[in-house]
């Protein structure tokens, strides 16, 4: 795993009315600043790759729907530099990813419905200084293979 990367298992309260579900609290161990949150919802075999964050950390959640979330480690003094991780995260294995800035992060939709995602940011998106760094979805130095492997 990256170093600084926390995958947090959820749990579902469920009783004969639904289910509660805790995704992010302010004494998770990995937790440390609270920004904004923000809900995204993409189509199916959509690929949103790659970004980072200079400042931010995210806390990813999907709630509908199956994602395969890619991150890359492009930290300089990180002993994880360079590697690659991938997780299947989504409503059939509900879990809170967090990316630590400087990781490059991005996912594709799983399966024939749409996926909502839900971030949980430690910095307010700001128009004027963005904290958004893009990096090609297919780029040479991370080179992942983003089609399904069938076996």
């Amino acid at each position: 795993m990256i170093q600084g990367v926390h995958l947090k298992p959820l749990r579902r309260f469920a009783d004969d009315r639904g289910y509660l579900m805790e995704l992010v609290r302010a004494d998770d161990p990995f937790f440390t600043e609270f920004g904004q949150t923000v809900v995204t919802v993409s189509y199916p075999s959509v690929i949103k790759a790659f970004h980072w964050h200079e400042r931010q950390d995210d806390y990813l959640v999907v709630l509908q729907g199956m994602a395969q979330v890619v991150l890359y480690d492009r930290r300089d003094p990180s002993p994880t530099r360079g590697q690659t991780d991938v997780y299947y995260l989504g409503q059939y294995n509900p879990q809170v990813l967090a990316i630590p800035r400087g990781v490059a992060h991005g996912y594709r939709v799983l399966g024939a419905e749409p996926a909502m995602l839900l971030y949980t940011v430690t910095r307010s998106y700001d128009p004027e200084h963005p904290d958004e760094h893009r990096i090609p979805y297919n780029d040479p130095t991370i080179s992942f293979d983003w089609s399904t492997q069938m076996r």
